[in-house]
């Protein structure tokens, strides 16, 4: 169940005071556990009092499914993917509609659209998410939800020709399957989703862990209908092909609150999607959970706790710049702390953090929306890119007059933000006084622990390293086989690798008399910087990751 509609449920029974909502919400946030079990633990009321209180706020039933059998008829109403997109299971057929037990029967969202899809009036009743999840696996099949969703689709889309694009866009076949290619996508942990018209194909593919996949193609004279469909989702005007347009889907899928932003670019043969996956569940990401080397967490710990400063993190698009960021926002997010950011967009809500939202095309640029915070009395400030001198020169201003600023930069290694703020027009003497520290990091794929092998590395991988036989030893290297879990990537999930410049004296005489980048860059290592090339050895030592991974990013 959907955690904030539940304790919302019980702060209007008085059964939780409103006001420690918050601090509830952020509590089970951070045991982990789902809401059910948390609210046992802490002894706030039992499963089936919270059950039978959901089913009297929704005037439905509370059910107990163990040993339930349904009709054969009650099951083909509602598609597989139906069932498994909305965590929902027909029970029966009633004169008032179709009676269904659901996971999250909070969300007026799922009855709608699944009333809307199956064309049903849906009548909700609670039960025991294990037994919803059960039945829909015994009478819907196993996981292969988009194999059996496009089995369907193929029937369905039958019907369809693809030739009134806006009025098919509406359609209960295109608006199950666009939905269900975002619930695959939400599932499989993608942080990008790509839709793609070629001349005799429609691609759809999804970015995970830094690669693309491509899945199951739709039938290519849908592909205006699909791509209309998700432009109807973001409030775009569907009309418009001819001009690339902005957008955001907010939404729940499988019980995760997600924001997709979505572009869209006119092509040859049609308008191609890019939807940017914002999991807003991430944004309880602290910075103990960054998996950050002991040495790194705890210069961080303490450069976010000074009263003024600059401190970027730099790194290429997609390098997790910003999850770092909002975990050091989350670490200095306290009462007695006045917390601004300028970003381009704002990717996730921070409770008590002023957002701003910068806007070029209206002249809210960062350089007018930071002249603007130092009037609103800050103590520290996120600034979302130094694009420009002018954003610069007011960063150092802030850090000046007494700011800490946090920041993100592009470029390769940490010693190379520092020449670019002096490239972009920023006085050295006044860089050497404001900086703090620059951050570099890195996403690499770590290897799956379901199918990690060990093997011993040829002297040709190794010499790219930079190693021989005699520097490693007896160390062991890993590698993944590639299984079901990883979809036979041999990987699973990500690990930063990181690059820490502390800005000391002896640096910042070198900063101040415009020294290039290799010589700060060997004045570092010298005061003992770890490279990335070497924080990549040490993951590659600890089998976190793969000497391919580790080749490919430093």
């Amino acid at each position: 169940m959907n955690a904030e509609a539940v304790i919302d449920l019980l702060v209007a029974r008085d059964l939780v005071d409103a006001g420690q909502r918050d601090e509830v919400l952020h509590t089970l946030a951070q045991s982990g556990k789902e809401i059910v079990e948390a609210l046992e633990d802490y002894s706030i009321i039992t499963r089936d009092q919270l059950y039978q209180l959901v089913a009297e706020d929704i005037g439905g039933y509370y059910l107990d499914l163990n040993g339930f059998e349904p009709a054969p008829q009650v099951v083909a109403a509602m598609p597989s993917g139906s069932a498994r997109l909305h965590e929902a299971f027909p029970i029966q057929f009633t004169e008032e509609g179709l009676l269904v037990a659901l996971v999250n029967p909070l969300d007026p969202q799922i009855l709608e659209e699944l009333g809307f899809s199956l064309d049903q009036r849906i009548i909700p009743a609670v039960a025991e998410p294990s037994q919803i999840h059960a039945l829909i696996d015994k009478h819907y099949g196993g996981n292969n939800t988009m194999s059996d969703a496009m089995l369907e689709f193929q029937k369905e889309a039958a019907a369809l020709t693809g030739e009134d694009a806006i009025s098919e866009a509406n359609s209960a076949p295109i608006i199950r399957y666009v939905d269900l290619v975002l619930y695959q996508a939400i599932k499989e942990r993608a942080s990008d989703i790509h839709f793609e018209p070629f001349e005799n194909d429609f691609k759809i593919r999804y970015r995970v862990d830094g690669g693309l996949y491509e899945m199951a193609p739709p039938p290519q004279h849908l592909k205006s209908a699909i791509i209309s469909r998700v432009k109807v989702m973001a409030s775009l005007n569907i009309a418009e092909t001819r001009l690339p347009q902005d957008g955001r889907i907010m939404t729940t899928i499988a019980d995760k609150k997600v924001d997709l932003r979505v572009s869209t670019l006119p092509t040859v043969y049609g308008e191609s999607v890019v939807l940017r996956v914002l999991d807003r569940s991430s944004v309880n990401l602290d910075l103990e959970n960054l998996n950050l080397p002991t040495y790194l967490f705890e210069y961080i710990e303490e450069t976010i706790e000074k009263p003024n400063g600059i401190f970027i993190c730099t790194g290429p698009t997609g390098a997790g710049k910003t999850t770092t960021l909002y975990a050091c926002l989350r670490r200095i997010n306290t009462v007695d702390t006045k917390l601004l950011t300028a970003e381009d967009p704002v990717e996730y809500d921070i409770d008590a953090i002023m957002q701003v939202p910068v806007n070029e095309a209206i002249g809210m640029t960062f350089g007018r929306v930071l002249r603007a915070f130092l009037r609103q009395d800050p103590d520290r400030i996120l600034v979302g890119e130094m694009r420009d001198l002018e954003t610069a020169q007011i960063a150092i201003q802030a850090s000046l007059t007494g700011h800490l600023v946090l920041s993100t930069l592009h470029t390769n290694d940490a010693p190379g933000a520092v020449t670019r703020l002096v490239d972009m027009g920023c006085e050295p003497f006044l860089v050497a006084a404001t900086l703090e520290g620059v951050l570099a990091q890195r996403l690499l794929r770590k290897i799956c622990a379901e199918c990690r092998v060990s093997y011993r590395p040829s002297e040709a991988v190794l010499a790219q390293l930079g190693l021989s036989p005699m520097d490693i030893g007896s160390k062991e290297f890993c590698t993944g086989r590639g299984c079901d879990v990883c979809n036979d990537t041999g990987y699973k999930g990500r690990q930063g690798l990181f690059e820490l410049l502390d800005i000391t004296d002896p640096i910042r005489e070198l900063i101040t008399e415009r020294a290039a980048t290799v010589v700060i860059r060997q004045k570092a290592i010298e005061l003992g910087m770890r490279t990335l090339r070497e924080d990549g050895l040490r993951s590659i030592y600890e089998g976190i990751t793969t000497i391919e991974e580790v080749l490919k990013y430093t």
